[in-house]
């Protein structure tokens, strides 16, 4: 029996049933499922408008339909789903799974650090860690996350509090809100003087979702101006209502600069642990924790900032995170101490693995390094297929020829000191919007220094290289000067964001819209053998210039387009005539003037693109 026929192929339509494809599958891969050709796919949505071809990675939306036409229940599995599914594999699981006999024991509370631009977040972990980070931070706002522990002191024994400072700039949110996912309490830092600000709340928001109990810090009560019960205030709209106003939010009053306060806020962090969270965990498990930041060093090669958040992390563990593996090979502080082992709640630097993992990569210690290999390569070709789908851009016949008649895009390289600014800038530099005119595509994105293979590259896709806070390497410069490659070096995010903005816009089709110059009054006509018609004029408004383009009209139609070819005055040839006086003048290719006729001039300007 032949074949029904679908979209004007044959193919035998599904009956409903569910099919399970790894975001970024490929049209291969749909036909090995369901048994077809993958041709016959390609042709059936092509028949829809969508150009695909076998190989490539599709899109979740472009599944969806094709599922919708095939009747399949295309279901597109989550990278989390997927994790989860490769760890089963491998009979590993990544929470908090014990053994029921296993000793529990406290660990310290995590704390995430947030607030708007330049409320004092950095300087109020400078005042409890006794340093001085916000001198090297570029532009004076935090670019990247780091994570510390310090003791607070409370009913005489001592407690450690692991913090973690999110970046301040908006462009961060993504990071940011790692951040709030990979702790226990929000410490939120609002100004006593500025109140609550946009960013406030946007951290608030990400506090909020990630359900974490929240202490508020009211930062700067020592400047002129401060006015601690307003923040009170304001916080209480978004359902985050202070202690001594009836509420369950613990409020604290602090100074970065005069130390006031600081011992009551770390109290308050560990009762509001103890209060709410359980917060105990088995120190024999196989350690398991997230990777905060990362980046590549020159002398130590790859270097991950680690929370350990269960178990116990070893010098010679086994380790993978996201798609890098290796063995521990050292262990350090936050104060860079050399350490033999990381207890729950403690961040450290590890160094031993085999490239650079993304920032918020889940890791966890595994039997060895054989297994820990398999786990990372599976994980690394399931996000490369991930990746192209989502820099696959559903294109239909249309969009095609529209884009062949443009032809304009901006292809751009990324590379950056640590994995989490180089996906931040990413995510901002993607949302830049233009219009449909310019098309923005990062061709390559990777962690530390511009490389001549990076040049090579950028040339031979005619790409600029972003190089944020990193710089070109050996005979890196050299090739991008004799191939013309352009080099960009920010250290603040948001001119980097400023740059490519402009960039997009310089390459938009410039609008031009008319702006009127003159109009003059045809009053009398006169015959020349050498010149021809000449209209005798009045010049009404603006002023008439030669050459300048200018419209017949007559009745209130326009009747020619033209432009001024000679103007005079008296016998003079002038350049142009104002408003109030009289004027001859010729038009270029067009001599059926009459009397009563209007001359309006105008000229073509570009309008500036918002």
């Amino acid at each position: 029996m032949e074949a029904p026929s679908i979209g004007g192929v044959r193919i035998r339509p599904g009956d409903g049933q569910t099919v399970r494809l790894s975001r970024g599958a490929s049209l291969t891969d749909l036909a090995e499922k369901i048994g077809v050709d993958p041709a016959s796919l390609v042709q059936v949505l092509f028949n829809q408008g969508e150009l695909v071809t076998a190989t490539q990675s599709v899109p979740d939306d472009v599944l969806e339909i094709l599922g919708a036409e095939l009747n399949y229940d295309i279901q597109v599995v989550s990278p989390e789903d997927e994790d989860r599914e490769l760890l089963d594999s491998f009979d590993l699981e990544f929470g908090d799974n014990w053994a029921e006999d296993a000793e529990l024991v406290r660990r310290p509370p995590i704390v995430t650090v947030m607030g708007h631009v330049d409320h004092g977040k950095t300087k109020l972990l400078d005042a409890l860690r006794h340093t001085n980070l916000v001198a090297q931070e570029a532009g004076g706002i935090t670019q990247a996350i780091g994570a510390y522990q310090t003791v607070a002191l409370v009913d005489g024994q001592e407690r450690p509090v692991t913090f973690i400072d999110t970046p301040g700039h908006e462009a961060f949110t993504a990071m940011r809100a790692r951040g709030a996912k990979a702790t226990d309490i929000a410490v939120l830092v609002v100004a006593a003087d500025d109140g609550v600000m946009p960013q406030t709340i946007e951290a608030l928001n990400h506090a909020q979702a990630a359900e974490v109990p929240i202490v508020v810090a009211v930062n700067k009560i020592d400047k002129p101006g401060a006015d601690p019960t307003r923040v009170r205030s304001q916080l209480t709209e978004f359902g985050l209502v202070a202690e001594d106003f009836g509420g369950e939010t613990m409020f604290v009053d602090v100074s970065a600069v005069t130390k006031q306060g600081l011992d009551e806020l770390l109290a308050a962090i560990v009762l509001t642990a103890d209060a709410t969270l359980d917060l105990r965990t088995d120190p024999d498990m196989p350690a398991q924790g997230v990777a905060i930041e990362a980046h590549l060093d020159r002398g130590r090669g790859p270097v991950v900032t680690a929370l350990v958040q269960r178990g116990t992390l070893r010098i010679g563990d086994s380790l993978v995170t996201g798609s890098a593996y290796g063995r521990v090979r050292a262990l350090l502080s936050d104060v860079g101490l050399s350490l033999d082992q990381a207890p729950p709640s403690m961040p450290v630097q590890v160094l031993g693995l085999t490239s650079v993992p993304g920032a918020g990569d889940n890791f966890l210690v595994v039997d060895d390094d054989r297994k820990a290999r398999q786990i990372a390569e599976r994980r690394e070709a399931r996000q490369r297929a991930a990746t192209l789908a989502k820099a696959t851009r559903r294109r239909t016949l249309d969009e095609l020829f529209a884009q062949l008649e443009k032809g304009e895009e901006l292809k751009l390289i990324l590379k950056g000191d640590s994995a989490g600014s180089v996906e931040a800038l990413e995510d901002a530099l993607l949302a830049i919007d233009v219009g449909d005119e310019v098309s923005l595509r990062i061709i390559d994105r990777g962690v530390g220094a511009i490389t001549e293979t990076n040049v090579t590259l950028a040339s031979a896709s005619d790409a600029i290289i972003i190089g944020y806070n990193v710089r070109a390497q050996g005979h890196a410069t050299e090739l991008a000067d004799r191939e013309g490659v352009d080099i960009r070096y920010y250290s603040v995010i948001y001119s980097a964001i400023d740059d490519i903005e402009s960039a997009l816009k310089g390459l938009l089709k410039p609008i031009f819209e008319e702006e009127a110059r003159g109009s003059a009054e045809v009053r009398q006509i006169f015959r020349s053998s050498k010149i021809g018609i000449i209209a005798g004029c009045l010049v009404q408004s603006g002023l008439i210039r030669r050459h300048a383009k200018a419209r017949l009209v007559r009745d209130g139609l326009v009747v020619a387009e033209t432009s001024v070819n000679t103007l005079r005055r008296e016998k003079d040839d002038v350049v142009e005539v104002r408003d109030g006086y009289e004027c001859g003048l010729t038009l270029s290719g067009y001599s059926d003037i009459r009397v009563g006729d209007l001359v309006e001039t105008y000229e073509m300007v570009e309008k500036p693109r918002d």
